[in-house]
């Protein structure tokens, strides 16, 4: 008989930051597959004789395909038992859950979603930060920096990247953060605009680094470091003020 998948978010790497079901989830696995950026101490909270195996995937390095990582979870599915996706984050935002689910609901195999704090969320929170404000920022957005080239991707909505009244927040775009700060001038926004550069956000290897896109831009287009890392810009991405 097939076991139970539970696709876990877990949060952007403080253990404390886990919920309480995903704790629960954890300890009572008997497999968890797991990315990068989830392991470390979340992993303390499987149960003693759990598999642990690492599916992660980190841009610009050696990384398992995807139709791999879907194959292996099907694979320990099979076998029985109760099965642990472990993703970073929010499971469901750029955490290719969709590939996944498909390969689970191909084989008729029961699964559930666990969702997690959000990374853009935590970075939000460790600058004191809100990502809405009542009179300039009615709107968030989430956009990945590249696609599955590496590279960023080429059907992107420009307009509302550029709008200044929104907090658009970039996922895995250090590389290409340059190149996109060029079509987002080139689109209206000042290169002025409020940005921050958030990386190891909730670890001991966090940095916040306020500056606006023109300087970020030149920044990353020199030197980025291997963190992970988020970036903020437009109406939230500086000290909160008065509405």
């Amino acid at each position: 008989m097939a076991g139970f998948v539970s696709f876990v978010g877990s949060g952007p790497g403080d253990p404390e930051l886990l919920t309480l079901k995903a704790v629960d989830r954890l300890k009572r696995a008997d497999a968890i597959l797991f990315d990068d950026l989830s392991s470390g101490p979340i992993l303390g909270h499987a149960r003693p004789g759990a598999d642990l195996v690492g599916v992660g995937k980190r841009a610009g390095r050696p990384s398992p395909r995807q139709d791999h990582v879907s194959r292996l979870l099907v694979d320990y599915a099979r076998g029985g038992g109760r099965i642990v996706r472990l993703k970073s984050g929010d499971c469901g935002v750029f955490g290719r859950l969709e590939e996944e689910l498909t390969a689970l609901r191909a084989e008729g195999i029961d699964h559930e979603i666990v969702p997690g704090v959000p990374s853009a969320c935590a970075a939000a929170a460790a600058a004191g930060l809100p990502l809405t404000r009542r009179l300039t920022a009615r709107r968030v957005q989430f956009v990945t920096g590249h696609d599955v080239t590496g590279e960023l991707p080429e059907e992107m909505n420009l307009a509302a990247l550029a709008d200044p009244a929104a907090c658009t927040v970039v996922y895995m775009g250090k590389r290409t953060f340059p190149k996109l700060a060029a079509l987002l001038k080139a689109h209206g926004l000042p290169g002025t605009t409020p940005a921050l550069l958030a990386e190891g956000v909730s670890t001991v290897d966090q940095s916040l680094t306020r500056t606006d896109v023109d300087t970020l831009a030149a920044r990353l287009s020199q030197a980025r470091s291997d963190l992970p890392a988020l970036i903020l810009y437009g109406a939230l991405a500086h000290e909160t003020g008065h509405d």
